[in-house]
């Protein structure tokens, strides 16, 4: 059962939520036609009257290049003006998620991006752990991540989720928590909604931007955080062997936070993390507003 939160902006304007609806005609319904979002919120643990988000500008800036993948023009700061007012009517009192969301909203049958109306809406809800912090089980999935020259990698597109569906949905069918999918090289690309990270001697290893990977704001983040603490970075294809013998595997996205890999297939990973466990520490201080050097990831909502 999810709380959404009361209000949601739809059609230009803020609604209750349990109006906020499309037709069944819906153009991106049929045909995958619209973009996504997704980026986590708190109340500040150390201050009532104040929000925070994590990295708003990094998610506002992709929504809309994912936006202009569908021929619509929709600017970074016009997104990030209706998330933060959505954020002050809602006023959430628990962690929660806000998905914006980018489509098709003309109600025709042709499969294309011109001449055709687009929209724009937003809504919340109240996420705790996504996967579990202590650890989860992975499969290879059957099923193998698009390439670049045929789907808009780059973008969070909706379609592009079919893969992610089939893939954990097989994953929980066969026993696991979730899926990790090779691209159409046969290397390691990523899980059903998360960047895959490995640790082999000490060093950070992680498949590149040219993997077929989405370039995670989190994954951007956990670079950028690994470098700082003095850990090689290597962005690099990875092996499905390098997996099954890695010192640490973790997956990281806004909904997952870091998540430590406990098991992939049958064969079972270390139970000692150190540098997924720095990195996750390093992570939640900072979303929590209690890391000065990274105060400029987190945008502050006032409430009054």
């Amino acid at each position: 059962m999810h709380n959404f939160l009361p209000t949601a902006y739809f059609q230009g304007k803020f609604v209750p939520f349990a109006e906020a609806n499309i037709s069944i005609a819906t153009h991106a319904l049929h045909y995958g036609t619209g973009a996504f979002g997704g980026l986590r919120g708190i109340p500040d643990p150390h201050d009532a009257n104040q929000i925070l988000l994590f990295r708003l500008d990094r998610h506002c800036r992709r929504l809309s290049n994912s936006a202009n993948f569908l021929q619509f023009d929709l600017p970074a700061d016009k997104i990030e003006h209706v998330i933060v007012d959505f954020v002050q009517k809602n006023r959430p009192a628990k962690s929660f998620y806000i998905r914006p969301f980018v489509y098709t909203s003309d109600l025709g049958i042709a499969p294309r991006l011109h001449k055709i109306e687009k929209d724009f809406f937003v809504y919340g809800l109240e996420l705790g752990d996504y996967l579990s912090p202590e650890g989860i089980s992975c499969r290879i999935s059957s099923w193998t991540r698009q390439e670049d020259r045929s789907f808009p990698l780059r973008g969070k597109i909706s379609g592009a989720y079919i893969a992610s569906a089939l893939a954990k949905s097989e994953a929980v069918a066969s026993g696991f928590d979730e899926a990790l999918l090779m691209n159409s090289q046969g290397k390691v690309c990523e899980a059903s909604g998360m960047n895959v990270f490995i640790v082999r001697d000490g060093k950070l290893i992680t498949p590149g931007s040219d993997q077929d990977i989405l370039e995670g704001i989190t994954r951007d983040s956990i670079i950028t955080l690994a470098k700082k603490f003095g850990i090689e970075v290597i962005e690099r294809p990875i092996d499905k062997t390098e997996l099954l013998i890695a010192d640490e595997v973790f997956l990281s996205g806004t909904a997952a936070k870091v998540t430590p890999v406990k098991q992939i297939e049958n064969y079972k990973l270390p139970g000692d993390r150190p540098i997924t466990e720095k990195l996750r520490e390093k992570l939640t201080a900072i979303t929590q507003n209690q890391d000065s050097e990274f105060s400029e990831w987190v945008y502050k909502i006032p409430l009054s």
